[in-house]
């Protein structure tokens, strides 16, 4: 099948390109953007214009910073395409909830990917935690935000969402491999004086079994970054690294190792929208954008040091 890729930026270029290359079941056909190129794709600087001019794709792939995806994946839809949503899939859960109507409406299919649930270890942990009554959940997310997201000031504003860009992954992980559904109980939001983002986040949530559940997000990290969730049990101790690329079980490192157990997150994702289109139907876990609404809803916020790139 042919796809578009709409927005050609930093995420678009490391992991979507190579992705859609890679995989038997999509090939690129266009791009949208009004600075970036695929060599040797056709280029369209906005999404009406692709939409006008090649009917034929009938899959799009929208990479766009959350504020104005909405208004891409509308007319996208409201053009009869398929829409694949980088995470995460909207700047507010209304418009999240808007474009479910609409696809229901258009009858196309809808995906709010998570890449980072396509991590190697995280369906076996997933598998590991089914039987097992939690004690304790610990995510500790810290790394620097000038190494992953440089120039990046649509990050620092209403709608870009700050530290919890990457925290949404530790998030759209902890939803796919807890049994039990949790909801935040009370955040305090470290924000940069001359941002309106938070740089930094401490979560604690409620669990319906007791268990004590919390979160720690850090874009001020040096040196070693760290993505860790680690799960105490009645059974043993869970602990996925390096955001859920190695699992350990009471200590010891699962045998099975991959020689990149990150790059196969992209290519899961385009291989479920393959899937997705034979079936037909929405995917549209909206659980991890929740908790980071209700942290910016309840969120304590602490005035810190003005952020300098």
């Amino acid at each position: 099948m042919d796809i578009a890729l709409i927005g050609i930026g930093k995420i678009a270029i490391d992991q979507h390109v190579p992705a859609i290359a890679a995989s038997p079941d999509f090939s690129l056909a266009a791009t949208v953007s009004r600075h970036g190129r695929v060599e040797g794709v056709e280029s369209f600087t906005e999404i009406a214009e692709l939409l006008a001019a090649r009917d034929d794709i009938r899959v799009v792939s929208l990479c766009l910073p959350p504020v104005p995806r909405f208004e891409a994946a509308a007319k996208a839809i409201r053009a009869g395409r398929h829409v694949m949503l980088e995470k995460p899939p909207g700047a507010t859960l209304a418009e999240c909830h808007a474009l479910i109507k609409l696809a229901k409406e258009h009858k196309v299919c809808l995906f709010a990917t998570w890449h980072s649930r396509e991590a190697d270890k995280v369906a076996l942990a997933k598998a590991w935690l089914a039987d097992k009554r939690l004690t304790s959940l610990q995510v500790t997310w810290k790394e620097d935000v000038r190494r992953w997201h440089p120039g990046q000031d649509w990050i620092w504003e209403p709608g870009g969402m700050g530290v919890f860009d990457p925290g949404i992954n530790a998030l759209s992980i902890v939803t796919e491999i807890l049994p039990d559904d949790i909801h935040l109980t009370e955040a305090t939001l470290d924000v940069p004086a001359n941002r309106q983002t938070p740089i930094g986040a401490e979560l604690s949530f409620y669990h319906p079994q007791g268990a004590r559940v919390g979160a720690i997000f850090d874009w001020r990290q040096e040196g070693e970054q760290i993505w860790t969730i680690e799960a105490v049990t009645d059974q043993g101790t869970l602990t996925l690294l390096d955001g859920g690329a190695r699992i350990q079980i009471d200590g010891v490192e699962d045998a099975v190792k991959d020689e990149n157990p990150l790059a196969g997150e992209y290519p899961r994702l385009y291989a479920r929208m393959a899937r997705l289109l034979s079936t037909g139907g929405i995917d549209m876990d909206l659980r991890p954008m929740i908790h980071v609404c209700d942290a910016l809803a309840l969120g304590r916020r602490n005035s810190v040091a003005p952020f300098i790139e």
